[in-house]
């Protein structure tokens, strides 16, 4: 039996018969399939939270829309897709509105959270009515871990009451564990490649003080620390940035240069 958090005193859904099972299998091999793809492919973070959404549709049973969710610590939380309008309004109110719902609980406690009548779930009052009130009555949210650690979340809902028994929760929870690998790979490709952006524009604005302070040395003849200092002076009394005092020094001097040439 699986682990998850149930809702409490509502009985288990009916098991799917042997041919449905059969049907939900094929839908979850599909999804498993395009999520597996995703790991190689040079997708960024929400082009790739919009296709696990699209996936996890296909592969767990009965969703009428689904979403995804990263989380930022230390208790952030943002909604980046839904693939039905109806699950982008569910989320505003979940994330922004009420601070409560499945996908918040399941992301502090780790654990599968499955509701079959929302309207009536004693666990989150104020978001199950507002969202039985929107013709959504079953969620079902899966948290998406890592080494340990809760990465953000997938959210499938259906309009109909208990539509996720035990065996929609077991192939979710399947395919839940290979979605959080494609999206920490890409959150780790998407941060490595920040690092080397940063690393780059460092680069780049050392370059360009360096040529500030030969300008400053060749006019006063001062030493690479005077100069520095001076353009450190010079970018306090003006207000501005050292690396921006240093590109206007740079271009008045290319400016100038090319004035003398065409002279």
């Amino acid at each position: 039996m699986a682990d998850y958090d149930a809702q409490p005193g509502r009985d288990e859904p009916l098991e799917p018969s042997a041919a449905q099972r059969d049907a939900d299998d094929v839908g979850m091999l599909a999804g498993l399939r395009g999520v597996a793809e995703l790991v190689a492919d040079a997708r960024s973070v929400p082009e790739l939270l919009g296709d696990v959404a699209h996936f996890a549709a296909v592969a767990i049973p009965n969703v009428d829309g689904a979403s995804t969710a990263v989380l930022h610590p230390p208790c952030s939380v943002r909604a980046v897709t839904a693939t039905a309008d109806f699950v982008e309004t569910i989320d505003k109110v979940q994330y922004d509105e009420l601070r409560e719902g499945p996908c918040l609980t399941c992301m502090e406690s780790g654990r599968v959270a499955v509701s079959g009548s929302l309207g009536s779930d004693a666990r989150w009052p104020h978001f199950g009515g507002r969202v039985a009130r929107m013709d959504v009555h079953s969620a079902l949210s899966l948290p998406l871990v890592v080494k340990g650690e809760v990465i953000g979340a997938i959210n499938a809902y259906a309009k109909a009451r208990d539509a996720f028994g035990e065996y929609a929760v077991m192939l979710g929870v399947q395919f839940a564990a290979s979605a959080a690998v494609s999206v920490y790979h890409a959150q780790l490709l998407q941060s490595a490649e920040a690092r080397t952006e940063r690393l780059q524009r460092a680069l780049g604005s050392r370059a360009v003080i360096d040529q500030a302070i030969g300008i400053i040395r060749s006019r006063s003849g001062a030493s690479a620390e005077q100069a520095f200092e001076r353009l450190t002076q010079m970018s306090q009394q003006d207000n501005v940035k050292l690396v921006t005092l240093a590109e206007r020094m740079v271009d008045e001097a290319v400016r100038r240069a090319r004035a003398r040439h065409h002279t």
